[in-house]
């Protein structure tokens, strides 16, 4: 006789790591901000300032896979996998169509020939319509489908390409890597790091900036990225022993910043030195951070409101924050702003994130996942 299941409602919520919610958040706002700057970097790789911002993304992957180990490596006795994928629906896909919304709502703002999104000012309301429909889904759509221009896979927002491949990890956890002995999974994360560290030392761009294109080259970035960091926080899970470190939440969200703002390494010379130092950063330096922030306690109860307040606000400031980088992008390409001139709209694009993310989060994500929780348990 097979394990009765256990229904969304019957399993009880395990404590969050405070501190690593607490460092999500941090990493989402330097996502903003890298994004911002990154508008006055005319394409550039080498000049972008926030040089290593791209590297969030990573840090998430990791982040999520370790704590999907904490969450349900000792749940499957009681949980089947089609309770595991509605729990993770639930948790997730709120916000990927509320991303997806407000990206539609800004979406004509941005039309401009001069911003390199000529495609908006020449897509009609129904197309639009339907792209964001697909988005709410997640399903990519291939470069002829475009409708602004950039080729993303979700062209009314881009950061989705991060989700799409967090799915793809989760649903590869729960089938298969989820019964992965210790010495299994130790195998495919040695394999996944030695694939990212050759693709990053080789890249065109010395870097391993990419994802967001349903193209061959851009799926090899995508996997190479989601693959070593996702299953190394799994990994990291199950084979670290908790300590106790004081100051973590500091120490930790000082490394993040540090690691993210270093400026770029090599130069056009020598492309190879900076994709080492992505590479190693994903592969040595965020385990680390997220061993630490594991290991670490907030006792002070500012302390316990800050890391509450960040965690709460990073998944949607990260999944609805490019709305208002896309209208950003606009403004400065069109008037051809210096950062000084735009610096008033860079900082309303930076806290506009994150109050349009407070209130998403209160108005409407915690509602419909407590309404879908009950709906579905």
């Amino acid at each position: 006789m097979s394990t009765p299941t256990i229904s969304e409602q019957a399993l009880p919520t395990k404590p969050h790591y405070a501190i690593l919610d607490g460092l999500r958040g941090v990493a989402a706002l330097m996502v903003v901000a890298f994004h911002v700057m990154e508008t006055h970097a005319g394409g550039s790789h080498i000049d972008q300032i926030i040089n290593h911002g791209y590297l969030a993304v990573d840090f998430f992957f990791l982040l999520s896979g370790f704590v999907m180990g904490y969450a349900y490596d000792d749940r499957w006795g009681k949980m089947t996998v089609g309770n595991f994928f509605k729990r993770r629906l639930v948790r997730l896909q709120p916000m990927v169509v509320m991303g997806m919304v407000v990206g539609a709502i800004f979406f004509y703002w941005q039309g401009s020939a001069a911003a390199g999104m000529g495609k908006v000012d020449e897509t009609p309301v129904w197309q639009m319509l339907l792209i964001m429909l697909i988005g709410f889904t997640l399903i990519p759509v291939p470069p002829s489908m475009d409708i602004r221009g950039w080729n993303e896979m979700h062209p009314l927002n881009g950061p989705g390409w991060s989700l799409f491949f967090e799915y793809v990890a989760n649903i590869l956890y729960a089938l298969f890597v989820r019964k992965f002995s210790k010495l299994a999974l130790s195998i495919l994360v040695a394999l996944s790091a030695a694939v990212l560290i050759h693709y990053a030392v080789t890249s065109k761009n010395g870097d391993v900036i990419g994802g967001w294109s349903i193209t061959q080259e851009q799926l090899r970035i995508g996997f190479t990225r989601v693959m070593f960091p996702f299953f190394a926080g799994v990994l990291l899970f199950r084979t670290t022993k908790i300590t106790k470190i004081k100051n973590a939440f500091l120490w930790c969200s000082l490394l993040i910043i540090a690691v993210l703002a270093f400026p770029r390494v090599g130069g056009a010379e020598h492309l190879w030195a900076n994709g080492l130092y992505d590479s190693l950063s994903i592969i040595i330096i965020f385990p680390i951070i997220v061993y630490m922030g594991a290991s670490g306690e907030i006792t002070s109860a500012i302390g316990k409101k800050v890391c509450k307040f960040l965690g709460d606000i990073s998944y949607p400031v990260y999944i609805t924050h490019y709305a208002l980088i896309y209208t950003y992008t606009a403004y400065v390409l069109n008037n051809k702003a210096t950062f000084a001139d735009a610096l008033p709209y860079a900082l309303l694009t930076f806290f506009g994130s994150i109050a349009l993310a407070y209130a998403c989060l209160k108005l409407y994500d915690e509602p419909v996942r407590k309404w879908l929780r009950v709906k579905l348990g």
